[in-house]
């Protein structure tokens, strides 16, 4: 599992301080780079190196969060397919979980057009992140 801390923007939060739902966007994608590291170590998106694309995402909003308190953004892989994977993301704030969601990645060749197979080597890796169910 991999855990990253993400501090809300003023902008992420409405006149009452609640955090709006679409910062949940962006936080699951940055509690993503480790993962997209496995794939790409530096993260370089040139168009010969960058080896994944986003097919899905889902959300379940559970509890309000709000401004001013710190966000822990925990991921980690919830199912390897053939040429795909799907990671689980939770948001969690003052010790509460907050939200939940998952994100399905695929690994592709974008110069032929098509998925391919997840290589064996990252497969191995990607497993040490695996959880046979969402945590809560």
């Amino acid at each position: 599992m991999f855990t990253t801390k993400v501090t809300p923007r003023f902008g992420d939060a409405d006149g009452l301080r609640h955090i709006n739902n679409i910062a949940l966007v962006e936080w699951f994608e940055v509690g993503r780079n480790p993962i997209f590291r496995i794939f790409t170590p530096d993260l370089d998106l040139s168009y010969d190196k960058w080896k994944l694309i986003l097919v899905r995402t889902e959300f379940d909003y559970i509890g309000e969060m709000y401004y001013g308190k710190d966000v822990e953004i925990k991921s980690y892989i919830l199912k390897i397919g053939n040429t795909s994977f799907t990671i689980g993301h939770e948001a969690w704030q003052d010790n509460e979980l907050k939200a939940r969601g998952k994100a399905v990645i695929v690994h592709y060749d974008f110069e032929i057009g098509k998925s391919k197979p997840i290589p064996e080597y990252i497969r191995k890796t990607l497993e040490k992140h695996q959880i046979t169910e969402e945590i809560n």
